[in-house]
């Protein structure tokens, strides 16, 4: 899964105890279940929100959530956080998505003539959520990153778009019928990526039962430990990387203040979404940047992030703050 690349900036220079914490990729497989994500290859006929169910089957969970609905006729890369981490399901949500699809037209259109209108859905676009889709109809502003014609065969054309969370493909393909001047439907359709996951990833729910079974019955942890994957993982913002001592104030909903941050990472802007991470790497919270990267690194007083959603549980690091 390949993270933005961001520059770490060590603010101050700090140890973390190995007596308490650890390092995400290091969880024992009870909780990686209790704080992991799982990317699904999902079959066409079940809805997003039943393949969710059978993984909480599976794993004998009691929560499960999937980040971002995939129509049940559509296949493809489905992640589904479990146990704590579906307090995360809101950023998977908003995360890029890559779609390959086709596209069928109904008239006869040069090859040539649909890759410039393609061109055209490029950029932010304005796209009104179907009928049938669970949210308010009114028109939604997206953002296509990429959209690539692959092939046109008479009048089927494949595609590859890259697109903000969010985005109705069908609709897009609707849309790009109008420009073209004649009706156009999408008839099928493949999640190729979703956030940082991609279909090298996603496992299909047969060998993720299977994993289980091995680990339940043999003690096998090898392939359940390839599917289930840290929630950090699943996490593509900038870090505010804290000392031990400030952990268990913000994991009872404490804003992050300058003097408990030993770390912070490049890209951090105002008001922008930031992670809150120990020492070891662990995913503390998710909060608002207050200051720049820049101004975290120059300043010794104030607050750095307004804590927004807690994700470790309290007690995790010692309590070492004053009531």
């Amino acid at each position: 899964m390949a993270m933005q690349k961001r520059k770490c900036l060590t603010k101050e220079d700090a140890e973390t105890s190995p007596d308490f914490g650890k390092e995400p990729h290091k969880r024992s497989i009870e909780e990686l279940i209790e704080n992991g994500v799982v990317a699904i290859d999902k079959p066409a006929g079940p809805s997003s929100h039943q393949v969710a169910s059978w993984v909480k089957d599976i794993l004998h969970v009691k929560k499960a959530g999937h980040g971002g609905t995939l129509d049940p006729n559509v296949t493809g890369v489905l992640i589904v956080a479990i146990e704590n981490a579906t307090k995360i399901i809101g950023l998977m949500h908003g995360a890029t998505k890559e779609y390959v699809g086709v596209m069928h037209v109904g008239c006869d259109i040069n090859p040539k003539k649909i890759k410039e209108v393609a061109r055209k859905f490029v950029g932010k676009i304005w796209q009104m959520p179907p009928r049938e889709a669970a949210v308010k109809r009114q028109l939604r502003q997206r953002t296509i990153y990429y959209l690539n014609i692959l092939e046109v065969d008479g009048r089927d054309v494949l595609f590859k778009v890259g697109c903000e969370g969010g985005t109705y493909i069908r609709v897009l393909c609707k849309d790009i019928g109008k420009a073209l001047g004649c009706r156009a439907e999408m008839t099928e359709l493949r999640r190729t990526k979703s956030g940082l996951f991609e279909e090298k990833h996603a496992v299909i729910l047969q060998d993720l039962l299977d994993a289980y079974i091995f680990w339940k019955e043999e003690g096998e942890e090898k392939f359940l430990r390839k599917y289930i994957h840290p929630l950090e993982d699943a996490i593509d913002l900038p870090s505010v990387v804290i000392k031990d001592s400030a952990v268990d104030a913000i994991c009872h909903g404490a804003n992050v203040a300058l003097p408990g941050i030993a770390k912070v990472e490049t890209g951090i802007k105002k008001g922008s979404l930031v992670i809150v991470k120990t020492l070891k790497g662990e995913a503390v919270a998710i909060g608002k940047a207050l200051m720049s990267t820049r101004e975290i690194m120059e300043n010794n007083k104030g607050i750095a992030v307004d804590t927004e959603r807690v994700i470790m549980k309290p007690g995790t690091y010692p309590k070492m703050w004053k009531s």
